[in-house]
């Protein structure tokens, strides 16, 4: 960082370190110990929609990798458009096995990186539900900050959360991820594909 943007308070991007996605096996656990929620096996990674056929391409590469199990099985990975024309990939695994959910997700990502598209990754989401009850939420990573933040969004089809569970799953999981400290970009994800909800 060069003297003027000291001066004019501008800061370096964070360089994304998707091997914080591997942190996620080890918040679950805590997650589920401390604070009662448990895996679903669900999660997606978010992108802004690209055209061409290099990006065509790419998101077949992507399906062939993540589908290879389906014969065992496993659940062909969905893609599907938001309606800010964000595009979301959904992964699912048995609710046990976040270790290989989290693996999917980082093939993910590191695949739409190394093919020049990461300036197109927005986020990473895996779900969660409450044991003992109706609450959901996601443990997200914001992929150009390197952080991750919870999203509780309330029961129902209102489009509030639960800010008080958010601040609580922040401090518990404070040893186990890297948190946003700035609450400013703990943005809602409405109808997340993976977090009860389809676009």
């Amino acid at each position: 960082m060069g003297l003027l943007d000291s001066i004019l308070g501008r800061s370096k991007p964070v360089r994304p370190d998707l091997d914080q996605l591997f942190a996620l096996p080890s918040a679950a656990i805590t997650l589920q110990a401390g604070g009662g929620f448990i895996p679903t096996g669900s999660g997606s990674v978010c992108f802004a929609g690209v055209e061409g056929g290099t990006f065509a391409t790419l998101r077949e590469e992507v399906r062939e990798l993540l589908d290879a199990d389906t014969e065992r099985g496993g659940t062909p990975v969905e893609f599907s458009r938001d309606a800010y024309g964000y595009t979301w990939l959904l992964v699912r695994h048995p609710p046990d096995d976040t270790a290989s959910l989290v693996n999917d997700l980082h093939a993910v990502n590191t695949l739409l990186q190394d093919a020049g598209f990461g300036p197109q990754l927005l986020c990473s989401l895996v779900a969660f539900r409450e044991a003992a009850g109706e609450r959901l939420l996601a443990l997200i990573y914001l992929y150009k900050r390197g952080t991750f933040y919870p999203f509780a969004p309330l029961p129902g089809d209102t489009e509030k959360r639960d800010n008080a569970l958010e601040l609580q799953i922040k401090a518990l999981l404070a040893d186990d991820l890297r948190i946003e400290p700035d609450l400013a970009r703990w943005f809602p994800v409405w109808g997340a594909p993976g977090l009860g909800g389809a676009l």
